[in-house]
C-alpha cells in the first residue's frame, strides 16, 4: 500500500522524544473517531505493536500506527508537531476536511 499519510520531521522528533520515555510503547496510534465539535475528532495513543490492517509510517526513531479505517478518513493527510504561543500539539493538515474546530483535532468531511 502506498504511504498516504506523511509525518515531518519535527513531528518525528517529539513522537521519537516521547516513545524514548516509555521502553514499553513503540508508535503512536493515530485514529479518527466520531464526535467533536466538527463530526469527527483525531485520538493519539502510546502503543505496543500493531494490528495486521495498520498502516505503518517510520522515519528516523519514530512510528505511527493508523488503522485501516481511520486512513479512509486521514488520506492525503500530513501529520506535524507545532511549537508556538498557543503551545504544543499534534496536528494533522488533512485535505479531506471541509470544516475544523477552534482546537484542531475536530474536523468535518
Amino acid at each position: 500500500m502506498t504511504e498516504t499519510v506523511t509525518m515531518t520531521a519535527a513531528a518525528a522528533k517529539r513522537i521519537a522524544k516521547i516513545l524514548a520515555k516509555d521502553p514499553s510503547k513503540d508508535a503512536l496510534r493515530v485514529s479518527v473517531e466520531g464526535g467533536g465539535c466538527s463530526g469527527f475528532s483525531y485520538k493519539f495513543d502510546l502503543v505496543a505493536g500493531n494490528e495486521a490492517d495498520d498502516i505503518v509510517l517510520e522515519r528516523d526513531d519514530a512510528r505511527i500506527v493508523i488503522d485501516s479505517m481511520s486512513l479512509v478518513y486521514m488520506e492525503g493527510s500530513e501529520i506535524d508537531f507545532v511549537d508556538n504561543l498557543l503551545g504544543q500539539s499534534f496536528q494533522i493538515k488533512n485535505p479531506n476536511a471541509v470544516a475544523s474546530c477552534g482546537c484542531g483535532t475536530s474536523f468535518a468531511i
